[in-house]
């Protein structure tokens, strides 16, 4: 969520829209969209610039202007330029519908591709030359190099339209969205999909991982999978699909896969194709119930769309496909049919890993819906043993309304996830954890997924006595804490259920169900001591009585 300064001067731009006569907030979302991708064009074009000076090679995105004999100078439009122009100069090349700078960004993406099929129907909106050079001048005065900062502007304006949201869609708080594929780590042999891409926050954050953990001539081997395939999602609002897909092309992934399709209608046939599924699916959606793909109803007969979505996710991944899903708490605890016979799927037949409750404040303000992350893996034949829970208290931001940053704002995005924290002290670690639990739930994730934990901790997870060296036990991967941690305890933040316990209670997710609450004992005087109390209290309230009517 934006605060501050940056949401003044996107409050700014949105009142010179609304002066200046641009009707409805979904074509200022729109076109305020497009500017900020033609920005983002010139940024990326700069980069590589910058970046060939020492041997980097990469295709233009702007044809070098060959002379006045070319028909259409591209250089036109890049952004350094286009600020530096004519007021009606410029605002003729926005609306030249031949040769200007609408029909140049519908055919970036190659000729077939589906990023140029969505780009097809973006058409410029601002009608009058003012408007228009007001807003390329506060968009100059806003640094959007920090994807964060551009993702926290998408999901500003989003949120515009109707609240945050329709049929339950809120947008991802980024934080959240890394942790998931920091969970997940995604690898270069993956096929990724998000089936409700939205702007395509999950993709865009999977494709930062892996430009950061994998060397350039890596990346390079794997440029056609990246660019046609890895990448992968499902959306059936038009301006969605534009702005996704212009997410990713700035982000180096030329032909995005995402298809324009309701995603568990019968019109989507795709089954068995992907490795990794980042989601937060639309809560509280319904779909007619004849247009729903009839795979799904046999997984869990209803109408309901968080429901729906996890059985197309196990459609949808191959065997030993693995996903990360954001599910209102409901789906978790449900006493329906179709709640029911959707977790039996999961924790039954498959391989349910973690649940990580979070406070119903990470959604706020659009929404105050409690949910949860679950972890698991297609199998098709069971194996779920123990399941992991963890109680997400602190987020790192305040949960209310103003989901104000309660902790260094460079800690926050430096130091955010893994075992970066390790050389602090363990006073300091507590002191923050006490307002930021995601490193703890990413170093125990990762912890319990690994091969050290058998070697610390029995079947229930708790602490075994051990005599071995710190490097084989993990001491130099993970927090001390981390390690140290009884697993069995349940009235800690992370404990382990086994799955007999699950089933039995007819495949019940709430973490609370399982936690074990600690109550203090608390100590009451005697009712005669009290009452004596009472009445030395009432003798000084008649003395101070008398002495205010004395004056």
């Amino acid at each position: 969520m934006i605060t501050g300064d940056l949401k003044s001067k996107i409050d700014q731009i949105w009142n010179i829209f609304h002066s200046g006569g641009v009707p409805t907030t979904m074509t200022i979302v729109e076109q305020l969209t497009y500017l900020i991708f033609i920005k983002d064009l010139d940024e990326t074009e700069i980069r590589n610039e910058r970046k060939a000076l020492r041997g980097f090679k990469y295709t233009p995105i702007f044809a070098p202007f060959k002379g006045e004999k070319d028909e259409v100078n591209q250089q036109n439009f890049r952004w350094k330029n286009l600020k530096e122009m004519d007021v009606s100069a410029r605002h003729d090349i926005f609306t030249n519908t031949v040769s200007g700078i609408f029909p140049f960004i519908r055919n970036l993406g190659k000729e077939k591709s589906l990023f140029s099929v969505h780009m097809k129907g973006a058409t410029f909106g601002i009608s009058k030359a003012s408007v228009l050079d007001q807003v390329i001048e506060k968009l100059e005065n806003i640094d959007m190099s920090n994807q964060d900062t551009k993702g926290d502007i998408y999901e500003y304006l989003l949120s515009k339209l109707e609240g945050g949201g329709t049929a339950g869609q809120f947008r991802t708080p980024r934080h959240i969205i890394k942790l998931m594929v920091e969970l997940m780590q995604p690898t270069l042999e993956d096929t990724i999909c998000d089936p409700s891409v939205g702007t395509a926050g999950f993709l865009v954050a999977a494709k930062e991982y892996i430009d950061k953990h994998n060397e350039v001539t890596k990346l390079d081997k794997y440029a056609d999978h990246i660019n046609k395939k890895m990448f992968n999602g499902t959306e059936f609002d038009a301006t969605m699909l534009r702005i996704s897909s212009m997410n990713l092309y700035l982000h180096g992934i030329e032909e995005p896969n995402i298809i324009d399709v309701d995603a568990v209608s019968k019109d989507n046939k795709v089954a068995d194709a992907y490795t990794l599924i980042l989601a937060n699916p639309p809560f509280k959606g319904t779909i007619d119930k004849e247009s729903i793909a009839p795979g799904l109803k046999n997984v869990t007969d209803t109408t309901k769309t968080e429901l729906l979505f996890l059985a197309l996710m196990l459609r949808q991944l191959k065997t030993g496909g693995r996903a990360a899903v954001i599910v209102p708490d409901g789906v978790l605890f449900g006493s329906g049919k179709a709640y029911k016979s959707i977790r039996e799927e999961i924790i039954g037949n498959n391989k349910l890993e973690a649940v990580i409750s979070m406070p119903s404040g990470v959604f706020k303000p659009y929404a105050g819906v409690s949910t949860a992350i679950i972890i698991f893996t297609k199998t098709g034949t069971g194996g779920t043993d123990n399941v992991l829970f963890y109680d997400m208290l602190a987020d790192g931001k305040s949960l209310d309304d103003k989901r104000n940053l309660l902790v260094d704002e460079d800690l926050f995005t430096t130091f955010s996830f893994g075992n970066a924290l390790e050389n602090m002290d363990l006073e300091a670690k507590q002191k923050l954890h006490d307002k930021f639990n995601l490193p703890q739930i990413l170093d125990h994730y990762c912890y319990y997924k690994s091969d050290y934990f058998k070697k610390m901790h029995g079947k229930n997870g708790e602490l075994l006595q051990v005599s071995d060296v710190p490097e084989n036990l993990g001491f130099s991967h993970f927090m001390d804490e981390t390690l140290m941690h009884d697993y069995s305890n349940r009235t800690s933040q992370s404990f382990l259920v086994p799955f007999k316990e699950i089933k039995e209670n007819e495949w019940d997710l709430s973490i609370n169900r399982y936690k074990e609450i600690v109550y203090e004992e608390v100590k009451y005087d005697e009712p005669k001591v009290i009452l004596n109390r009472i009445s030395d209290l009432d003798k000084d309230r008649k003395t101070l009585f008398t002495k205010l009517n004395f004056y």
